[in-house]
């Protein structure tokens, strides 16, 4: 067992604790990486504020960039040294998500308190998310790690991991944007703002932005959006509709967690468009649809996780577009913290006038 140092959450909605903790080798497919940079995302605060509940003590984490520190048995393509971004998805590769190209469900159970890596005092410290980045190191399974090129500076590298391929990816793997279509994206956080970016680079017609400042809507036209509407309009469906010379969107892209804005969200649609669920809100908040009125117009409503990225595919494209400068990644950082300063980052980040805070740690 080697010493690191981890933000852990021993209680909901408390600050996270600095300390000491204990992580032990890499096993066999496994694979031990020096975290360099680790972005704050809103499902580690959700997780932190007991929004999803699971075990205790816990470490989070999961928007990461480092370098390969260890490897364990039976892994092949890594080695010491290595550049790589960090992700969440835990992939067995055998099951039958894995198999159909769907790593981001796989369906092989993982326990990240009883199967994890870290403890104190030789008691479990739970892996959260898959990763618990907010540390020195983690240890996880080699599927859920990409090698990058050092043309990426860790910092922009660790939004790779979460933010910008959830963003994307609901665009292109999920959605299927096609060139010429119109869609809406609802938020212009740090996964809405790559959204938006991902309809531009899909060739979307007409990429309308909606919320709740100008400010925010400015942002948005930073990233590709056409158009901005301000959530706190009467009717900002219809404001977004007489944009589009009073049709709906192909697609419309719900990037915050906050359920009522599920219940809004079909009436931005065109005939035949879909939904996209990005944004996470809390296990007990619920939202409302009429099926009546979406089955008539062949609307649909369409789940995602993690932008159903493949991420030995998908990484390494996003790589080469922030290479020709067509995908902005270094524009998304907000702000620096060091480890000692992530409650700061969290307060930061919650306060919503952050595009993404990322915590170097190297």
């Amino acid at each position: 067992m080697d010493k690191i140092k981890a933000a852990v959450c021993h209680t909901f909605g408390e600050p996270l604790v600095i300390e000491e903790i204990d992580i032990r080798a890499p096993e066999a497919g496994e694979v031990e990486v020096e975290i360099h940079a680790v972005a704050i995302c809103q499902s580690d605060i959700s997780f932190a504020e007991g929004g999803f509940g699971g075990p205790l003590p816990a470490v989070y984490g999961h928007e990461a960039a480092g370098v390969v520190s260890r490897v364990g048995p039976e892994v092949h393509g890594l080695a010491v040294g290595d550049k790589v971004v960090v992700t969440l998805i835990r992939a067995c590769g055998h099951c039958p998500s894995c198999q159909t190209a769907r790593p981001v469900t796989c369906e092989t159970p993982y326990d990240g308190m009883e199967q994890g890596p870290l403890t104190k005092g030789g008691a479990p410290v739970y892996q959260g998310l898959q990763a618990g980045a907010f540390a020195e190191r983690v240890v996880v399974l080699s599927s859920q790690v990409v090698k990058i090129a050092d043309s990426v500076p860790m910092e922009s590298a660790a939004l790779l991991a979460c933010g910008v391929i959830t963003g994307i990816g609901s665009v292109v793997n999920v959605a299927q944007v096609r060139p010429g279509q119109t869609v809406v994206v609802i938020g212009a956080g740090g996964v809405g703002l790559n959204a938006i970016q991902g309809a531009r680079i899909a060739g979307a017609a007409r990429i309308i932005a909606v919320d709740m400042t100008e400010e925010k809507l400015d942002m948005a036209r930073d990233f590709g959006a056409t158009h901005g509407v301000l959530a706190t309009e009467e009717k900002p469906w219809s404001a977004a509709k007489k944009l589009n010379g009073g049709r709906g969107a192909d697609a419309v892209f719900v990037t915050v967690g906050v359920a009522p804005v599920y219940d809004a969200a079909p009436r931005y649609l065109a005939p035949g468009g879909n939904v996209i669920m990005v944004g996470l809100p809390h296990a007990r908040d619920k939202a409302s649809y009429s099926p009546l009125a979406m089955g008539n117009a062949s609307q649909g409503i369409l789940g995602t996780m993690m932008g159903n990225t493949v991420i030995a595919r998908d990484i390494p494209w996003m790589v080469d577009l922030y290479e020709q400068k067509r995908l902005k990644l270094d524009e998304l950082i907000s702000g620096r913290f060091t480890l000692d300063q992530i409650n700061e980052a969290i307060a930061s980040t919650k306060s919503g006038s952050a595009k993404r805070n990322v915590v170097l740690l190297k």
